[in-house]
């Protein structure tokens, strides 16, 4: 029986009908790049102080009852506190002044019952200053981000199963109807509860969209069109997305105008379930002949070429001959070597997705322009998914994961050298971070569709990014590891990278294979070694440790 890309070779790599379907599956995944990072913008604290309420205080009082604080050398109003009102209204009924008749160090001060001031300089209003997360609240800005990658988390485990039961592409359209949906909903959160609440919803389509996505392309195209949409294409759509995002930040600078701006238009994504088919592959895999022909034979008379009479020949017979061998998330791990495999590659990706998150969070703090530096760092992603497409049509897979860990973890150990004062330095040595980690990332998710058969592709895929996703989740914990040392995040970061670059060693090769379709495709490679276990396993051992890198 002739492989899937062999049946299909009369259609051409990239004619109209893959380009179709390679730039609108790139669209589709633009809302994921803004939708990642728009807490960069919603959640920001901006300078504030206690508010004074309008009572009969002279002037000089009224700017002196903020205490003044010095914070790594440089002296600035309290965010959290001021002189008790009481004590300070009787001072200023006396007469007396707070330049020359009080020592202000001796008065007692109090929390900011009257709520709070917040400058306006960047933000016309964030959710911090709608909701008040300062202060003994503050523990809720970084909660609000977790419950996010939370909802991203639970979005990936179960919409990577979904997808090999129901379809690529009603997934692909549920899950960018409920970022779309529930970004728009939370305009109207009248509490941080509620937010929050909408916000997991909300994220639950986040990666998931983009896994969908993914799988798709990468299973309807071929060769090294292929590739070049696995890298290059599905990953500049996440850049364009999170370059998009501080441009429209700029110019909104309200954050529930700015999630409407964000939201609405992508409704206009929907029209595309007219122009994107199911993916073919999956339909054999699921024994339904007929649509996968008729999907062809329409993409054949939209490249304008001649369709054989009998497309998959073969699969016909298969379909009803084979008994259809039933998969589960459980192949993962059904013998010792699949599950060391398993743990390697959540390992990867776990490391990956920390990397990515806590360098993309933490820019920000290196510029004094949160835009600029938001901007740039998108901007980065454009050559580093370059790279990654050009690793992955002429280096080896494992040789290219490993080079990208090594640069990432150099830069966070080299961080530590940079001298005090010299943040241009530091902000470079950053992006050279950025480039690295991003590098990685686009190699990691094409060179899982390298390695899962059609059957588990996107159940593994989902799996691994699940676990990918913790990473993302303990981030904003991570970065406020700076309150006990200033670079404590950048040794985690660093040591994380240098030990996923050495298990890295341990994974499969998929350079210059072709992409599995079945179990049985996965049967015929050669086995992996494993140090750490016998070599006496069956052949099946080396089936899914290819699958599970996401």
């Amino acid at each position: 029986m002739r492989s899937y890309p062999q049946c299909i070779a009369f259609l051409g790599q990239f004619g109209r009908f893959q380009q179709i379907v390679f730039f609108l599956l790139c669209i589709s995944i633009v809302p994921n790049g803004f939708g990642a990072f728009t807490l960069i913008f919603l959640a920001d604290t901006p300078s504030h102080h206690c508010r004074v309420p309008d009572v009969n205080l002279t002037e000089n009082w009224r700017g002196a009852i903020i205490p003044v604080r010095v914070v790594d050398g440089k002296t600035q109003r309290s965010s959290c506190s001021r002189y008790r009102m009481d004590v300070v209204r009787n001072l200023s009924d006396l007469g007396y002044s707070p330049d020359q008749d009080v020592n202000l160090t001796t008065l007692e001060e109090e929390t900011c019952k009257d709520g709070w001031i917040y400058s306006k300089d960047i933000y016309q209003s964030t959710i911090v200053t709608e909701f008040d997360l300062v202060c003994d609240q503050k523990w809720k800005k970084p909660f609000t981000t977790t419950i996010f990658f939370v909802g991203v988390l639970i979005g990936s485990f179960f919409a990577g199963q979904l997808s090999d039961k129901c379809g690529r592409k009603p997934i692909l359209f549920v899950t960018l109807a409920l970022q779309t949906i529930f970004a728009f909903i939370q305009v109207f959160s009248v509490s941080w509860v509620m937010f929050t609440i909408l916000l997991v919803i909300n994220g639950l389509g986040q990666m998931s969209n983009y896994m969908a996505a993914l799988v798709l392309g990468a299973e309807i195209l071929t060769g090294n069109v292929r590739l070049l949409y696995s890298s290059l294409g599905t990953c500049s759509g996440f850049a364009v997305g999170y370059m998009l995002l501080p441009v429209c930040a700029y110019f909104v600078r309200d954050w529930k105008n700015l999630l409407l701006v964000l939201s609405v238009p992508c409704l206009a994504f929907f029209p595309f379930w007219w122009f994107i088919p199911e993916s073919p592959r999956w339909l054999l895999c699921q024994d339904r002949v007929e649509e996968a022909e008729a999907i062809i034979r329409k993409a054949a008379k939209i490249n304008k070429v001649q369709a054989p009479g009998v497309i998959f020949e073969g699969y016909v017979a298969k379909a009803t001959t084979d008994p259809k061998e039933p998969h589960s998330i459980l192949d993962l791990v059904r013998n010792s070597n699949i599950a060391f495999m398993t743990v390697i590659l959540c390992y990867v990706t776990f490391t990956m997705s920390a990397g990515y998150y806590g360098i993309s969070f933490n820019t920000t703090q290196l510029h004094d322009n949160t835009y600029l530096s938001c901007f740039i760092s998108g901007a980065v992603e454009l050559p580093a998914y370059v790279s990654s497409w050009l690793a992955l049509r002429y280096v080896s897979r494992r040789l290219s994961v490993i080079g990208t860990l090594v640069l990432a973890a150099l830069k966070a150990y080299f961080m530590q050298l940079v001298p005090e004062g010299y943040s241009s330095l530091s902000f470079l040595l950053e992006m050279v971070g950025k480039y690295a980690i991003t590098t990685g990332f686009g190699l990691m998710f094409a060179y899982t569709t390298e390695l899962y058969p059609t059957a588990l592709r996107n159940t593994a895929t989902g799996i691994c990014n699940t676990v990918a996703q913790i990473g993302s989740c303990i981030t904003p914990y991570l970065l406020e590891l700076r309150s006990y040392a200033k670079f404590l995040p950048y040794i985690v970061l660093g040591s994380l990278a240098v030990l996923a670059a050495l298990a890295t060693i341990l994974l499969p090769e998929s350079f210059g294979r072709p992409l599995p379709d079945s179990m049985q495709d996965i049967r015929k490679r050669e086995r992996i070694k494993c140090p750490c276990m016998p070599q006496a396993e069956s052949p099946v051992t080396v089936v899914l440790m290819d699958n599970a890198k996401a």
